[in-house]
């Protein structure tokens, strides 16, 4: 094998010792072996506060031989934030808005009556809470027929997500997806919510129907790996406030 040539899929050595954060250009930079750790695409990493950068610098100190980029989860999300949201800050909001139009939040079962309960206790204070705070007003529905919500609400929802700089854009972009919910992504960024709470209210049917027939193991595991997501991202907005 010739010397330098890495197998397709090998994953890169550690190739540094000490990591440090330095506060450098406005914001702070991790340090490896005092260079500043970039991008896949070659960029700088500077992140707003020193918080995120510690949680960053953390991720690469606890590294071992190789470097699992699989595991740093607080990394590829700066790097996003870093690179992919400040040119698309625009088509990010829109599709912000796209998932509002359709909130998870917004559709409660027909039936059972315990499940529409459960679902109404759970999620009716977020959704107040939106309209009194953000002036959002979704039109809930019963079933699996669409609802269409205001255009105002959805113009809103766009609005709130632009007004927000790159870093929490970029959780507010990963929350929406994660949660199925637009107004639970956004109340995990303005912290009326942890990531355990956001995440059990955006799986109120599937705890139902798990309490009912059981959960298997793969159920098990892609719901504990969600929750760490979630929690991360709860983690995310803490560092940036």
């Amino acid at each position: 094998m010739k010397k330098g040539f890495i197998e397709p899929g090998a994953k890169p050595k550690r190739f540094y010792k000490d990591v440090t954060v330095v506060a450098e250009e406005g914001g702070f930079a991790v340090k490896l072996d005092g260079r500043n750790v970039r991008s896949p695409k070659g960029g700088k990493l500077n992140v707003p506060t020193q918080a995120l950068a510690d949680m960053v610098a953390a991720e690469w100190a606890g590294q071992g031989e190789v470097i699992e980029m699989a595991d740093m989860a607080i990394t590829r999300l700066a790097f996003t934030a870093t690179e992919a949201i400040p040119p698309a800050r625009e088509p990010t909001a829109e599709q912000i808005a796209e998932y509002a139009a359709s909130d998870l939040l917004c559709y409660f079962a027909g039936e059972p009556d315990s499940l529409h309960q459960r679902q109404v206790e759970a999620w009716e204070p977020v959704l107040q809470r939106a309209e009194r705070e953000l002036t959002l007003v979704f039109v809930r529905t019963t079933g699996i027929i669409h609802a269409t919500q205001p255009e105002d609400t959805l113009a809103k929802v766009k609005a709130l997500a632009l007004e927000l700089d790159d870093f929490n854009l970029t959780g507010v972009a990963f929350g929406v997806p994660l949660f199925g919910s637009g107004v639970l992504a956004f109340a995990l960024q303005r912290g009326w919510l942890t990531g355990e709470e956001a995440f059990t209210l955006s799986r109120v049917d599937e705890a139902y129907q798990q309490e009912k027939w059981g959960i298997d193991e793969e159920a098990a595991e892609r719901t504990a790996r969600l929750l760490i997501e979630a929690q991360m991202l709860e983690k995310w907005f803490k560092a940036l406030a």
